[in-house]
């Protein structure tokens, strides 16, 4: 059956109409047309993700941020928290974890360019959405234009600017973004404020974000003075439903940017009453918050796979985003205040409530700073960005003739980007918690190209070339998906279940497919790997590497892996492969094993008899509290009545490796010599720690009784 496309209509690009771009000392240049970023001249597009320094230990900042590089990341977006800066008003904290000058210089050292948040809201799941308890008593109106609050706001973005001088784009360093506010949606006076604001205080960068969401109509911005950023999640944890919800727009190709179910929680629905409408036409479509996991909350608690992420993240590129912005790319852990805990909850007065310590959020990397199945697929998409995104740039999003309706499971999902000539159709076939029908004889028409047949069965997403120009041979199609290349070799990926065939110069070439084949054609080189070899598929170093199941990384020169152990691994050297060695990554300095201890059983009352030597835990249930926590730590909002609590003394015989704890509950805590050092609602599936945090050390596992007021995915994990 043919599967056509609506008519291309080439895009009208406005240059220089947008009070936004820098330069830097030696000549470059940083500047924003209505299509895209320019870097240089040149079409760019950027490759972010959001790591919180003051989430994660200073000790593995360069362990963390090594494996977003090697993820393809190009840019750290990081938001800078009032709360935690200056939790006693005209008292800053700008040391140890919360030193953001020393994190930016890190990244600088490793080549990584850096998005500042700077608020002064910022929301980030942080108390008071990271504004101070003591700002909050203030007698002036918060978040709008008043001599009160643009005074204090003066004094934080002062602190800022004093602690960032010297690293901007201007001066040769690596900031070449800030965003201000967040979640803002009706006062483009207060943004444009705060950008005139922050630029007096010397937070000068090339481009200045806000977030552009609200309702079907855009946030109210200043329209020529920032630049809005969109994004979209796999589900909606800010939703007050108990339920499951329906189908996932974003799992559909629409070409729609903005998502007004984000922060539903914080911001009014219903349409402005003056017809306000963003005018996206000015702007390229760029994300900051394409949601890289979910955060579960105490009422909706999720189990996140690979394919709920990449197939959202494949459609946004479809759909035309030339910034790719990942909320979050790291996961992180709170950190606790002088006189309270600094998540959001019902408490504080959010309409949420969030673990204390943990803020995993299920991304691509999690808080322990283990490597997730979306960071290996999601890698799939950065490698073909940082080789063929120029010409991707200037390409746009048209949709299919026909597309498929919300509650439609049968008509296929697919879409193009192109430049009139060449460019590539991509395929989704997953909706998240969701089965689609298989799709025989697909043959897809773009201009004057005429595919072969292919059949799309079972959850997958994927994309293909037409008129893609390698080095001067044209491949008129091909039914794989490009990867990457080295000189004159292009890597694709064989995708499941379609064969892997070239037409090039007239010939059809079914390929062979795995990292010894390859064929070519004059001077040019394809290669077709497997999905499992591309998965573990990276760029480092300039130098281009496959791990034998297992992750690679660079981190002071040294090729890593991060299971833990040697592992073998192959390096692309005239036009082979060579195996390579990978030396084991240690667990925060503790030997070179990675082995997980399973503790406790499934059984459904937590009361029941559990195994007092579980592998090298040791378990014993006490009959009364060892001691009471200093801070209301397992507070009793959460349960609409103080809970059934079980405490268990809990001893790991081993620094190295993982706790699993597979023991039903509501809420989980652990305490290490009385200290709080990891906790999480349960959802589904066992709690993992790092035994690290145990060792050596008097601790306690603390339970509340499983409830059933929450809604808590059912899935198959893994």
């Amino acid at each position: 059956m043919r599967y056509g496309f609506a008519q291309y209509r080439p895009p009208a690009i406005l240059y220089d109409h947008l009070n936004l771009g820098g330069e830097s000392p030696d000549g470059g240049k940083i500047a924003v047309n209505s299509l895209y970023i320019e870097k240089d001249g040149a079409p760019w597009i950027g490759i972010m993700g959001e790591m919180h320094y003051v989430r994660c230990r200073r000790e593995r900042w360069r362990e963390f941020l090594s494996k977003m590089k090697a993820g393809g990341i190009t840019v750290v977006s990081t938001y800078l928290f009032w709360i935690y800066h200056e939790e006693e008003e005209g008292v800053y904290n700008f040391s140890g974890v919360r030193d953001v000058r020393a994190f930016i210089l890190l990244c600088q050292e490793l080549g990584l360019q850096v998005v500042i948040r700077i608020g002064p809201w910022c929301h980030g799941e942080v108390k008071n959405g990271g504004f101070p308890d003591w700002l909050l008593q203030k007698p002036y109106p918060l978040r709008e234009v008043n001599e009160g609050f643009m005074a204090v706001t003066k004094t934080w973005y002062g602190a800022v600017a004093e602690q960032v001088r010297g690293l901007y784009y201007k001066d040769g360093g690596n900031i070449i973004a800030v965003q201000i506010e967040n979640e803002f949606v009706d006062n483009a006076d207060y943004l444009l404020a705060l950008k005139r604001l922050a630029i007096q205080c010397g937070i000068d960068a090339p481009v200045y974000t806000v977030t552009g969401w609200n309702r079907a109509s855009g946030a109210r911005i200043p329209v020529d003075d920032v630049l809005p950023l969109f994004g979209g999640y796999c589900d909606a944890p800010w939703d007050k439903s108990l339920t499951k919800l329906p189908p996932s727009s974003h799992y559909f190709f629409t070409g729609v940017r903005n998502d007004s179910s984000i922060g539903k929680d914080l911001i009014a629905e219903g349409e402005d009453e003056d017809g306000w409408r963003l005018p996206y036409e000015r702007y390229p479509h760029a994300t900051c918050e394409i949601g890289g996991g979910l955060q579960s909350t105490y009422l909706r608690r999720y189990q996140i796979k690979g394919m709920d992420i990449y197939a959202m993240a494949l459609i946004k590129l479809c759909e035309g985003a030339n910034l790719i912005g990942y909320y979050m790319y790291c996961g992180g852990e709170n950190l606790i205040g002088k006189d309270s805990t600094l998540q959001e909850t019902k408490q504080s007065g959010f309409p949420n409530d969030y673990p204390i310590l943990n803020y995993d959020f299920e991304a691509p990397l999690s808080m322990y700073g283990e490597i997730r199945e979306h960071y290996r697929l999601l890698n799939l998409l950065h490698l073909f960005i940082l080789d063929f995104g120029e010409s991707l740039a200037k390409m746009t999003f048209v949709p299919a003739e026909i597309m498929a309706a919300r509650d439609d499971r049968k008509t296929l999902r697919y879409g193009m980007r192109t430049d009139g000539h060449s460019g590539y159709i991509f395929v989704n076939h997953y909706q998240r918690l969701d089965e689609l029908e298989d799709v025989s004889d697909v043959v897809f028409e773009a201009f004057d190209v005429k595919f072969p047949p292919i059949a799309v069965n079972g959850e997958i997403s994927f994309f293909l070339p037409f008129h893609m120009d390698l080095d001067g041979t044209k491949l008129l199609y091909a039914t794989a998906q490009p990867l990457c290349r080295m000189e004159k070799t292009y890597f694709f990926i064989a995708i499941p279940g379609i064969n892997p065939v070239y037409q090039i110069n007239g010939e059809e070439i079914t390929a062979k497919t795995g990292k010894e084949n390859g064929f070519c054609r004059g001077d040019v080189r394809i290669v077709t790997l497997t999905m499992e070899e591309a998965l573990f598929a990276r760029k480092l170093g300039g130098a281009f590497y496959i791990g034998e199941q297992c992750d690679l990384y660079l981190q002071n020169g040294a090729l890593l892996a991060a299971e833990g152990k040697e592992k073998k691994a192959f390096q692309w050297k005239e036009q082979a492969f060579a195996p390579v060695s990978a030396v084991g990554q240690k667990y925060w300095g503790d030997g070179d094993k990675s082995r997980s201890y399973e503790l406790g059983h499934r059984a459904k009352d937590i009361d029941s008899a559990v195994p007092e030597n579980a592998g090298a835990v040791c378990l014993q249930k006490l009959d009364e509290a060892p001691f009471a926590p200093d801070c209301e730590l397992m507070t009793e909002f959460w349960y609409g009545g103080k809970p059934k609590l079980v405490w268990y003394r809990i001893k790991t015989e081993a620094s190295f490796g993982f706790v699993e704890i597979n023991m039903p509950c509501d809420v989980m805590q652990i305490y290490a010599d009385e200290r709080l050092v990891a906790d999480g609602f349960y959802r589904g599936v066992c709690f993992r720690i790092p035994a690290r945090l145990l060792y050596g050390k008097e601790c306690f596992l603390l339970l509340s009784e499983q409830k059933d007021n929450c809604y808590m995915e059912e899935r198959s994990y893994g």
